[in-house]
């Protein structure tokens, strides 16, 4: 697993930490580039702490201390992903809100981007190879991941549906053996017909995958758990980030199979592209 972004490891942990900690964390955060430039002891009056506490804030994040903290603080601004209040406020203008969902998309891809397992990634791609048939299900917004999902993976010559409706997923489940792999998405891991379905095709000898987040209900009953924990709370907001990031594990997965299949499947791959040329007017370029 790669080395996880410094100022999300500081922004998950804000709920854990205390009020000194807090303190320090959200100065940090308020203004993550500026305290790359500070000393121990502007910080600690900005945070209005001891310098002490600073060091023992930097040190809790494997740090040997402030200098080496602000390095690693540096390294992750360099990435490109900077600390951004997701919540969009009332009053925000198109001016505001607009880079707002931008950079939260940004700041939650390059969460999953240092934190995704790789391991998990390669044993996924596995199951896919070998399988006789994928069926992708998912509902609501998941639905539409998985609708992406079939539309990617048919290219590989390998049978391949989505299904978004419950009584559908169900009766397919029902049917599902060894060699068939069942790809359920659901961001929470938390709704019971999902759940169902998937202890109905694990029960009858079928593989399922789920994309999910981690220790949820849905992860239990899988044979895989890709875990990717996106901080979007669904339950209240309409999903936006979770959706996204879904859409680009996806593309990972398409890129090992594609990969793995290597390079005598490129023409394959190139016949569906050149059956798309006769719908389409030509460029002017």
């Amino acid at each position: 697993m790669q080395h996880q972004n410094l100022v999300n490891v500081i922004t998950d942990a804000l709920p854990g930490l205390n009020k000194s900690e807090r303190k320090v964390a959200e100065a940090i955060l308020s203004d993550p580039e500026s305290a790359t430039g500070s000393s121990i002891a502007s910080l600690a009056k900005r945070a209005n702490v001891s310098e002490p506490s600073v060091n023992r804030f930097c040190k809790r994040f494997n740090t040997a201390g402030f200098p080496d903290f602000k390095l690693k603080l540096a390294k992750s601004l360099v990435s490109g992903v900077r600390f951004v209040n997701r919540n969009v406020d009332p009053n925000d203008t198109v001016e505001s809100y607009t880079p707002k969902i931008f950079d939260s998309t940004i700041n939650d891809l390059a969460l999953i981007r240092d934190s995704i397992d790789h391991s998990v990634v390669n044993a996924v791609v596995d199951q896919l190879i070998q399988a006789k048939r994928v069926y992708f299900f998912g509902l609501g917004t998941s639905g539409s991941v998985a609708r992406d999902a079939e539309n990617k993976f048919f290219r590989f010559n390998l049978p391949v549906s989505f299904h978004d409706d419950v009584l559908m997923m169900r009766m397919l489940a029902s049917t599902g053996s060894a060699g068939d792999v069942f790809f359920v998405i659901s961001h929470t891991g938390r709704t019971k017909e999902i759940i169902d379905i998937a202890e109905i095709a694990s029960n009858n000898g079928a593989t399922v995958i789920a994309l999910t987040s981690s220790s949820s209900p849905l992860t239990a009953v899988s044979s895989i758990a890709l875990e990717v924990d996106v901080p979007e709370n669904t339950d209240e907001y309409m999903a936006m980030t979770s959706r996204i990031v879904h859409l680009v594990v996806l593309d990972v997965l398409a890129t090992g199979f594609t990969l793995r299949r290597g390079p005598d499947f490129l023409p394959h791959l190139e016949r569906i592209k050149n059956s798309l040329k006769p719908t389409r007017y030509q460029s002017e370029d």
